[in-house]
């Protein structure tokens, strides 16, 4: 099921569709975000629209087609380029990573497939969470007890390779291909690999390969820059300091403490345009994308997880949403690419993840709206 629209009146929707998509982003604001924008696509229109505010205190509302930090979203970018890579006989799906990237000391069955998939049993450096609830971080990061810290270091860099050695100096979570669980390791390291068979580095291939030819001008590989193109809606951290709660800025961010693991930065438009074209049959061959969704249990609540990107348990609804410290993304297509959905949220975000709870009910409510449940 689908959703169609007249048109982009985004002040005064004019179809009951259109009506239930502004209550819904108008709910989502009330929960707990400081602000939404929304774009919605199938084949008879678009409906575009925003709620809340671009800024703490502000009244305007964030812009219909502002850029906004992706975060893991980045994935489904860094995976198209090493699929392609696949497609041109440069390496295998099956191949092991040490025979490209021999410095790490990498466990020989760990393939370029289990990369992508999060089937390495690799350790995130960006933090494991054990079955005892017990939490480990490699780097400082803005959740769990080092947000602080963070917060002192937002505009470092990190090398890839420092991250790399920082998950690898970690036990493995299980042995190669035993069991899934999310790493960003897993992506640097694709990055690396993309780096090291094309010789270029990857902001170079992935604007060669995906951004130039679907036209995706408000897409932006940073690296190590700290600034975000304009018109785009404020970031928060808060924190705790002596008994009061403080709220800074965090908009700019050197964001290669995740690398190709969530660094990219974006639009809802262009993510509306890359997803069609990516689940349209356009970035790559029919048995690729094939493999790209063909889901893995995951044991997360109706979540499968292919070559970067996530497939419900229906099978009809593609996926992959992000988040960057108080801006997140949502990401989602039908099978055809002929329906897809994306947004962009702006909020205060903080050490424990206050509004990862909201964030997931906002999810299931626009992927309902849309995709019929």
């Amino acid at each position: 099921m689908s959703i169609s629209f007249s048109g982009q009146d985004h002040d005064e929707p004019t179809t009951a569709a259109g009506r239930a998509l502004r209550r819904a982003i108008e709910e989502i604001v009330e929960s707990g975000f400081t602000g939404v924008s929304l774009r919605v696509r199938d084949e008879r229109g678009e409906w575009v629209g925003s709620a809340g505010a671009a800024e703490l205190g502000g009244s305007v509302a964030p812009p219909v087609d502002g850029h906004v930090r992706i975060g893991s979203s980045t994935k489904t970018f860094t995976a198209v380029v090493v699929l392609q890579l696949v497609a041109e006989g440069r390496i295998g799906l099956d191949d092991p990573v040490a025979d490209q990237l021999p410095g790490f000391g990498l466990d020989g069955r760990i393939t370029v497939r289990m990369l992508l998939q999060h089937t390495s049993g690799l350790f995130n450096f960006t933090g494991e969470v054990y079955e005892d609830g017990s939490v480990v971080q490699a780097i400082p990061i803005p959740y769990g007890s080092t947000g602080r810290e963070w917060l002192a270091e937002r505009f470092r860099t990190w090398r890839p390779e420092e991250l790399v050695r920082e998950g690898l100096s970690r036990p493995a979570r299980f042995e190669p291909g035993a069991g899934w669980s999310y790493s960003n390791t897993n992506y640097v390291l694709a990055r690396l690999l993309v780096e090291q068979v094309s010789g270029c580095p990857i902001s170079v291939e992935t604007r060669r390969r995906i951004l130039d030819p679907l036209g995706l001008s408000g897409t932006v590989v940073p690296g190590a820059s700290a600034e975000i193109p304009e018109p785009c809606a404020r970031a928060y951290y808060r924190y705790e300091e002596s008994g009061e709660l403080r709220t800074v800025d965090v908009t700019r961010q050197n964001p290669s403490w995740v690398s190709a693991g969530g660094d990219m930065i974006s639009t809802t438009r262009d993510l509306c345009t890359f997803f069609s074209a990516l689940n349209g049959g356009g970035l790559l061959p029919a048995e690729l994308l094939a493999e790209m969704r063909a889901p893995r249990p995951t044991g997360l609540p109706d979540a499968n997880y292919g070559l970067g990107v996530f497939v419900d348990d229906g099978g009809t609804v593609i996926s992959h949403n992000g988040a960057s410290v108080g801006h997140s993304v949502l990401m989602c297509s039908s099978v055809d690419g002929g329906t897809t959905l994306s947004a962009a949220l702006n909020y205060v975000d903080d050490e424990p993840l206050s509004i990862g709870a909201a964030f997931v009910e906002a999810q299931r409510r626009l992927v309902d709206e849309v995709f019929g449940g």
